[in-house]
């Protein structure tokens, strides 16, 4: 639990969450989450740059918020190399590849359905 981001970790303890749905989405919620992890998932460790063409429309600001997150969750980790210039590699723990069933399931639904949403 010392992984999760205090304001998570504090609705565990306050036992604020009214099921364990809650809780995971609590932790993957966020506009670029779910395909960050995604990607992690399918294409392996990436570099911020590679994650960050992965998604034009994102803010560098944006992106350094939700991967941080997802760190302070123990869903990705971060490898700084002691280089010059710094890299920085990203993958998923073993947490984050627990969750890709559902990211996999829910790639799958989204796939089937999307033509019943457009007009």
């Amino acid at each position: 639990m010392d992984d999760l981001r205090s304001e998570v970790r504090k609705k565990i303890e306050n036992r604020e969450f009214n099921c364990e749905k809650e809780l995971t989405l609590s932790l993957i919620s966020g506009k670029w989450k779910i395909t960050i992890i995604y990607y992690l998932g399918t294409d392996g460790t990436l570099r911020f740059s590679e994650i960050k063409r992965l998604f034009p429309k994102i803010t560098h600001k944006v992106l350094t918020t939700q991967i941080r997150e997802l760190e302070e969750d123990g869903i990705v980790h971060r490898k700084v190399f002691p280089e010059v210039p710094p890299r920085v590699e990203y993958s998923l723990t073993e947490l984050g590849q627990s969750l890709m069933p559902v990211i996999l399931m829910m790639y799958d639904w989204g796939k089937e359905n999307i033509k019943t949403f457009i007009k």
